[in-house]
């Protein structure tokens, strides 16, 4: 059974609602979940080292509960750690047409989602996030967001500007002991989409510089903190958009994949260990 974090009011599209506690198996049709009790949470959580990871542009409801759910069986967590999977809206019916506008939502996610870290899991041992695509800029947010440091950041494919850790959010990267950053190049979901959909979102919202690449396809722009810990995989390994989180489809199989590799990158980001690839 998965613990998640759900701020979705619509299995597709819809607003961002405040965060509240999920449990089930979302990797297995029916995806039959259970809402927690908010008293039951500071119990889950005291003492433990947290873990949330998150998706990013165009993931429905149904298919963040299953990848999430077989991304925590694939971590090889243990009995100190607490994993939720975040879910957010950042889909809707027409997903191209709709990218650009999908940066305010992560921020309103990530904003909710610190105002939730920080009233209802104060008791636990330490946070840390991990995020794809789209879900680093929700997870940037929540992190310069809250009241105490994050242990560790793992920011995989991000679909956010390139200098984000040093312009941005280089309040959320210094509210972190340590982040982790993976990209490829021959992503090309980031190398030609991206670029138009955020110089549009930059017209929209001009919270951070137009024309930048993104994190997720060559890395820092330029050298951060040295909490920051970046990993390039090689060209030779064709890493696309779509390689790094399980299949969100409960009858696709999901024994093999690149993004095993992938989970164990964030495995070892979050128990703070050397970082190596695959």
């Amino acid at each position: 059974m998965t613990l998640y974090l759900n701020m979705r009011a619509a299995a597709v599209g819809g607003p961002v609602i405040d965060p509240y506690v999920l449990e089930g198996d979302g990797t297995t049709a029916p995806q039959g979940m259970t809402p927690l009790a908010w008293d039951s949470i500071a119990g889950l959580v005291r003492n433990r080292n947290v873990l949330m990871a998150t998706h990013g542009f165009n993931v429905s409801y149904a298919s963040g509960l299953c990848s999430l759910g077989r991304l925590e069986a694939a971590l090889g967590l243990s009995a100190s750690d607490v994993y939720f999977g975040v879910l957010w809206p950042g889909d809707f019916w027409l997903p191209a047409i709709n990218y650009p506008f999908e940066g305010a939502t992560s921020i309103n996610a990530g904003r909710r989602l610190a105002t939730f870290c920080n009233k209802w899991l104060a008791p636990a041992k330490s946070l840390s996030f991990a995020s794809h695509s789209l879900g680093a800029r929700l997870v940037l947010e929540t992190t310069g967001r809250l009241t105490r440091p994050a242990k560790t950041l793992c920011l995989t494919a991000g679909a956010i500007n390139d200098d984000c850790l040093d312009a941005e959010y280089a309040g959320a990267a210094s509210n972190a002991a340590a982040a982790s950053v993976l990209a490829s190049r021959r992503d090309t979901v980031l190398s030609l989409a991206f670029p138009p959909g955020d110089i549009i979102s930059d017209l929209l919202h001009g919270d951070h510089k137009p024309g930048r690449a993104a994190l997720g396809y060559d890395g820092p722009a330029a050298p951060v903190a040295g909490t920051v810990s970046p990993t390039q995989i090689p060209d030779k390994m064709n890493y696309g958009h779509g390689d790094y989180l399980p299949p969100g489809d409960p009858d696709a199989a999901a024994a093999g994949g690149k993004w095993r590799n992938v989970a164990g990158f964030i495995a070892r980001a979050f128990r703070g260990e050397m970082q190596s690839w695959p």
